[in-house]
């Protein structure tokens, strides 16, 4: 038990690699040297990243796509939705001075024509 001590005493604690620095910077951090080649891959290894950044670019345009195709739908239909009650509006105020017959003979009129242009 002793001897146990005794070996414990003369080994002092594990001391960090490097002592106090002398110009009083303690908190940088230690700078290693410049290798410029330590990060260089293989060609494969490079490729194979490129290849999986360009499926990650490929869905995010898709996201993308999709979510401006939806915000598209999205404003026609509120247009379509606003020229309906335009329209209307617009026959009722009609409706209200010409003769109830030939307003309806006019929306059908109006409805053949836009369906010989589209």
């Amino acid at each position: 038990m002793s001897t146990a001590v005794a070996d414990a005493a003369s080994q002092p604690a594990e001391k960090p690699a490097y002592g106090m620095r002398k110009n009083g910077k303690q908190w940088h951090a230690l700078k290693s040297a410049f290798r410029p080649k330590a990060g260089n891959d293989t060609y494969e290894k490079r490729n194979a990243e490129r290849v999986a950044m360009n499926v990650v670019k490929a869905k995010e345009k898709e996201m993308k796509e999709e979510k401006e195709a939806e915000r598209q739908r999205r404003i026609t239909a509120l247009k379509d939705k606003r020229a309906a009650k335009e329209e209307k509006a617009r026959y009722e105020k009609l409706a209200e001075t010409m003769h109830r017959k030939r307003v309806e003979r006019l929306k059908r009129k109006e409805k053949r024509n836009k369906m010989i242009k589209s």
